[in-house]
């Protein structure tokens, strides 16, 4: 079905660790999550975001998770959880009906095909003009009316996948699971999500318990095989859905179509194409952004799936998925000295730094504007730097403020004790109460998301954007507030210009490309949670020569210096520096 739909599924029960079918307790179903269900069974296509897959794409997933018409396959139970438009399903079917002709003696007899197919869509007009083509489809294959309605009654389910009990297992499961952002779900699907499924965790989009209860679905030895987001594969909320598939299966393929026309129709996401089998783990095959062609990836099937691939576009990797690790699919030599620097240096916030994020207020334009037209008492704003601010590389304020609700320590100030800030707010008062911040502390009404601190805006810092291309390590002398697409770093033991030299150098990207997910056009996201993973050493390990050429390599903003002295207080070999850019011979990014 569609790669991003509208809260199409909901958890399932709880994960065991006993056997498979541990987890298809039928458990009670709530009136407010069923009246949630029933309305989404019939939300229009954009409310959906229904995004279907291509037919070549769906015939090479069939083709690596081994549902090919020379295996008895009417013996070998397949699943397609959100079916839509049929994208899978018809080549399911076609491929069912070759095999059984192929393999049985009892030529058409439907009872043999009864359990070969489960397939369940939530969307009613879709289950509708699907379950009609594939009535087509059978009669074209020769069977008749009665024939057609046992075995689709029988095949076909409308509802919510992850609230139908399932009793069977299945030795393929094929399909494109939804993506949708938390936010977008009802609150009481959302409980029953976070009740059901153990790997929603964070923000997990719902991609996560679907293919959580898709895995344990598998009969011994089964293969799933998804089109999906590849979101999970390094970020946070994919931790534990990693531990699962690495303590549990067998990830086998993994296919990366960024960038590549998988769709009928131009997505936001990132998909990549997962093959995982149900047996003990295993090495992982990996390839990048194949061309979109029947013949193509029809060779690249047998290729991923053959003892000894031959084609250069594939690697075979060990021990890709490590417990909650993210899965590092690139840049190997770049990884090595990943490694190394984790061996012998502590993070960032281990030698003394702190990572954060500037302030999300809710409702920018009440509370930020220019600083002078701020009609407040004068401590109760803050000038604020923004991504515009640096992008040249330098500060360069362009006269912005931000509202200040709190005080020295973090608490909100009474407002009786500020007239000019309590009229400023009532005046925007049903812009500021209708966030759901406002919502959920209405005593508490005009504080911003954030918590802002103002001795922050006194401190010097480190500001970086949180989407780049290239690390865009900015000093900033202690006069700004960040706003929130800014992360900062403060220290109270480095020196930030000489930090801001070593970040400068090429270990900033080096740690958050191995670590992060990708944006289009090669982006990356300079999140905390990646930043946090940097390493250095403690400033107090530093000899002096060298905390000296960093602060004037910095200063100086001299790119080459700032990578002859990184290179020597970080020991780089000549290839760890080539691996890396930091010696004026950057390789081109790997893909």
């Amino acid at each position: 079905m569609s790669l991003c739909w509208i809260a199409s599924h909901v958890g399932k029960c709880e994960t065991k660790s006993v056997t498979m079918q541990d987890q298809l307790i039928d458990l009670p179903i709530k009136p407010s999550v069923k009246a949630a269900v029933e309305s989404l069974s019939n939300a229009g296509i954009e409310a959906r975001g229904a995004v279907f897959t291509r037919q070549e794409v769906a015939d090479f997933i069939l083709d690596l998770i081994g549902y090919t018409p020379d295996k008895p396959l009417y013996r070998l139970p397949l699943l397609e959880p959100s079916f839509g438009n049929g994208d899978f399903l018809v080549p399911v079917v076609k491929r069912l009906l070759q095999s059984y002709r192929k393999h049985s003696a009892n030529l058409q007899d439907v009872t043999d095909l009864l359990h070969a197919i489960r397939a369940i869509e939530l969307h009613r007009p879709t289950f509708t003009e699907t379950r009609k083509r594939l009535e087509a489809l059978l009669k074209e294959n020769g069977f008749n009316a009665s024939e057609v309605l046992t075995l689709l009654d029988h095949w076909l389910s409308q509802g919510d996948f992850l609230l139908t009990p399932l009793k069977e297992s299945f030795s393929y499961i094929v399909g494109n699971p939804p993506y949708v952002r938390q936010e977008l779900i009802p609150d009481a699907l959302m409980a029953e999500y976070r009740n059901r499924f153990k790997t929603i965790y964070d923000r997990a989009d719902l991609y996560i318990p679907f293919i959580e209860r898709s895995l344990f679905l598998l009969n011994t030895g089964g293969t799933l095989g998804f089109i999906c987001s590849d979101r999970w594969m390094k970020n946070r909320y994919g931790g534990p859905l990693r531990r699962l598939v690495a303590e549990r299966f067998h990830l086998k393929f993994i296919v990366d179509m960024v960038d590549t026309p998988a769709f009928h129709s131009e997505v936001i996401a990132y998909p990549a194409i997962i093959v995982i089998q149900n047996e003990k783990p295993g090495a992982t095959r990996l390839t990048h952004r194949p061309e979109i062609c029947r013949d193509a990836l029809s060779h690249l099937a047998l290729e991923l799936l053959s003892d000894k691939p031959s084609a250069n576009e594939i690697k075979e990797l060990q021990g890709v998925a490590r417990d909650r690790e993210p899965w590092i699919l690139e840049s190997w030599d770049q990884l090595s000295v990943v490694r190394r620097l984790e061996k012998d240096f502590p993070t960032l916030e281990e030698a003394g730094c702190k990572v954060g994020i500037g302030v999300a207020t809710g409702a920018d334009k009440v509370f930020i504007a220019p600083f002078d037209e701020l009609d407040v008492e004068q401590d109760r704003k803050l000038p604020l730097v923004m991504t515009r601010d640096i992008l040249t590389g330098k500060v360069a304020w362009r006269g912005f403020g931000v509202v200040n609700p709190f005080d020295e320590s973090g608490g909100l100030v009474p407002l009786s004790q500020y007239p000019k800030l309590a009229a400023y707010l009532e005046k925007h008062g049903e812009e500021i109460k209708k966030r759901h911040v406002s919502k959920r502390n209405p005593e508490s009404w005009y504080r911003t998301i954030d918590r802002i601190y103002p001795c922050l805006a006194k401190r010097p810092k480190l500001l970086i954007p949180d989407i780049k291309g290239e690390a865009n390590i900015v000093y900033e002398d202690g006069q700004l507030y960040p706003h929130h697409n800014l992360y900062y770093i403060i220290s109270e033991e480095w020196n930030l210009k000489a930090l801001q030299a070593v970040l400068k150098s090429g270990i900033a990207r080096l740690f958050v490309s191995i670590y992060s997910t990708k944006m289009h056009g090669g982006f990356l996201r300079f999140q905390a949670q990646y930043l946090r993973r940097i390493r250095i050493p403690r400033w107090r390990d530093i000899q002096p020569s060298i905390k000296a050429a960093l602060i004037e390599a910095a200063e100086q903003d001299d790119a080459t210096a700032c990578n002859a002295v990184v290179s020597e207080m970080y020991g780089l070999t000549k290839v760890e520096q080539s691996a890396i850019g930091v010696n004026g011979e950057k390789e081109e990014d790997a893909d």
